[in-house]
């Protein structure tokens, strides 16, 4: 190992830190060296989107030192923002291991700052913890979860006064705050417990309430109130409210998928937490068969993402990819708005640019205002604040299983998203329709686009590396065609930059910087390049698209387009 990493070992077994803490690094450096190397090479990086990582022992680990030293940076940033002001935040958690222990241990550090604290009394959704926030008027709130990722995992999410996630110019003044942190004898770690305030029922309540403003058409689902639903939390969040919302919105047959029922951070059911991921729904899917359900809904251990099984147009039951689901989504909620009269002349939507172009095109012939924004939820909701008052945000929504309804929540919701869903279902099997015969139908009025992604992880010391190296390779040259059709548009989101790579024409991008690279050919294809900021991942986007004239047609298109996505993977060298 470097003299940089002993001295830092060296300084965890010499400080103020708990004996258990000294004797793991202890047998780390008798039995597992490369995992101590690991654990210590850097500082656990607090990013836009706060903290997420492998739990352990260590500076590049999540655990009760990285978790206060955060928090106190945070309350330092806190304390220059609101300058003799009250402050107050909300602290939730999910069903993640250690996640109790770090959620208690954010909400000592800050109350230990002398702030009024807001700590739920046990795991809830994320999208309760950003509607708490604004429900209670809080400054910030923190929810401890690492959303999706497995069961190693775990993070700490900050959130702004408005209810989303830090933005400009609070996310880098937090990470300033944070970095200058040097040690564990900078964090107040008690003597405010008084400060700390239980939460739970009451804003339960408050949140199913304001859900249940969110129905278009209450009058369906008391016709189709025996809607055959299957819901899944995978072991999550998810349980504490999607049953009472699905309740709530008058639903009377819904069937728990009991072997994932309980909350377990093990997630002892599936390998990865993923409602994205066929295999960790398959237990719902075998269930849906079994009941021949309407509908199967699926949700991740924090409950801001949703999965979707339907039956197909063959009867077959089949997984919607998250564009889908946001297109079903999208289009109801502008359609079905229009349909009952409650549309507004200043409506708008709130997509991201590496989600569905198909979700602009139903805004456009809807006449909705769509806007596009950098991904991420906090975008979205960032967007809502500046338009505050002047246009009517009805739902937003990206690609990675993700909506937001109404504005009163800011970051994306799982919950709502169910519920909406199933209204959605009930609403097509009026009309003797599935949401997949629905599906077709929008394809059929709007454009076919198919779109899927790959991830390409780069592990170890060298993985980030890798990964930048990748993406600079991509913006120093980019390709001139991809799978034999020109390159015709280069969009550089770090550069805030657009070229026509035919003419050599530039023009500015009005978006906050991002590193995101997007191609977009001669054939509509579009090609996104996007490295994670939490995790040492590159994501690579793909969206093709064509006509579809009539359903009969369907099967023949996607075959197409799926070889299409094929040929451009195989063209950029990416299998």
């Amino acid at each position: 190992m470097s003299q940089a990493i002993d001295e830092k070992v060296a300084s965890w077994l010499a400080g103020n830190y708990d004996e258990l803490t000294k004797q793991t690094i202890r047998n780390l450096q008798a039995t597992q060296p490369a995992e101590l190397e690991d654990s210590f090479y850097k500082n656990l990086e607090f990013g836009t989107g706060g903290l997420r990582g492998l739990m352990g022992v260590g500076s590049n680990r999540i655990n009760k030192y990285t978790i206060g030293m955060a928090t106190q940076g945070f309350s330092n940033y806190l304390l220059k923002a609101y300058p003799n002001e009250k402050i107050s935040v909300a602290i939730g958690h999910d069903s993640r291991n250690n996640a109790r222990f770090f959620a208690e241990t954010t909400a000592q550090v800050f109350a230990a700052n002398g702030f009024t604290v807001y700590l739920f009394e046990a795991l809830r959704p994320t999208p309760e913890l950003s509607f708490a926030i604004r429900n209670l008027n809080c400054k910030a709130g923190v929810v401890c979860t690492a959303s999706h990722n497995p069961k190693e995992y775990n993070g700490y999410k900050a959130y702004w006064n408005d209810g989303g996630q830090l933005v400009p110019p609070h996310d880098k003044n937090v990470i300033t705050e944070v970095e200058v942190i040097e040690s564990i004898d900078e964090v107040k770690w008690n003597g405010g417990e008084a400060n700390i305030q239980l939460i739970g029922r009451e804003m339960d309540q408050a949140y199913l309430t304001m859900l249940k403003s969110l129905s278009v058409y209450p009058e369906v689902i008391l016709a189709q109130h025996d809607l055959k639903i299957v819901y899944t939390p995978i072991h999550g969040t998810g349980i504490t409210l999607v049953p009472k919302a699905l309740e709530a919105f008058g639903f009377t047959n819904v069937h728990v998928v009991e072997e994932q029922s309980i909350p377990d951070g093990n997630f002892p059911t599936v390998l990865y937490p993923n409602p994205e991921e066929s295999e960790t729904m398959s237990i719902g899917l075998a269930k849906a068969k079994a009941l021949d359900a309407d509908i199967l809904l699926g949700t991740d251990p924090d409950a801001d993402r949703v999965g979707v099984g339907v039956k197909n147009h063959k009867g077959e039951w089949v997984l919607m990819n998250g564009n889908q689901t946001a297109v079903l989504a999208f289009a109801y909620m502008m359609e079905a708005r229009k349909a009952k009269g409650i549309a507004k002349p200043n409506d708008m939507v709130i997509t991201t640019i590496v989600t569905t172009e198909m979700i602009n095109q139903v805004a456009k012939q809807n006449k909705v205002n769509c806007y596009n924004v950098l991904t991420g939820f906090k975008w979205i909701a960032e967007l809502i604040k500046e338009k505050e008052g002047k246009e009517n945000y009805i739902i937003g929504g990206e690609e990675s299983f993700g909506l937001m309804i109404g504005d009163q929540i800011r970051d994306k919701d799982a919950v709502s998203a169910v519920a909406l869903l199933c209204e959605m279902a009930a609403y097509e099997k009026s009309k003797g329709k599935s949401l997949f015969d629905k599906m077709i139908e929008l394809y059929i009025q709007y454009g076919f686009y198919y779109e899927t992604l790959i991830s390409i992880t780069k592990k170890g010391m060298n993985g980030q590396q890798e990964i930048a190296n990748m993406m600079e390779g991509y913006r120093q040259s980019p390709p001139t065609s991809i799978n034999n059709a020109a390159v015709l548009t280069l969009l550089d989101y770090e550069m805030q930059v657009g070229k026509n790579l035919q003419t050599g024409e530039t023009w500015k991008i009005n978006l906050p910087k991002s590193n995101v690279l997007q191609f977009i050919t001669e054939e509509g294809s579009k090609i996104s390049a996007r490295p994670s900021g939490t995790e040492p991942k590159i994501k690579f986007y793909f969206s093709v698209q064509t006509t579809l004239k009539d359903k009969a047609s369907f099967d023949t298109q996607y075959q197409q387009l799926q070889d299409k996505i094929k040929g451009i993977i195989a063209s950029m060298q990416l299998n």
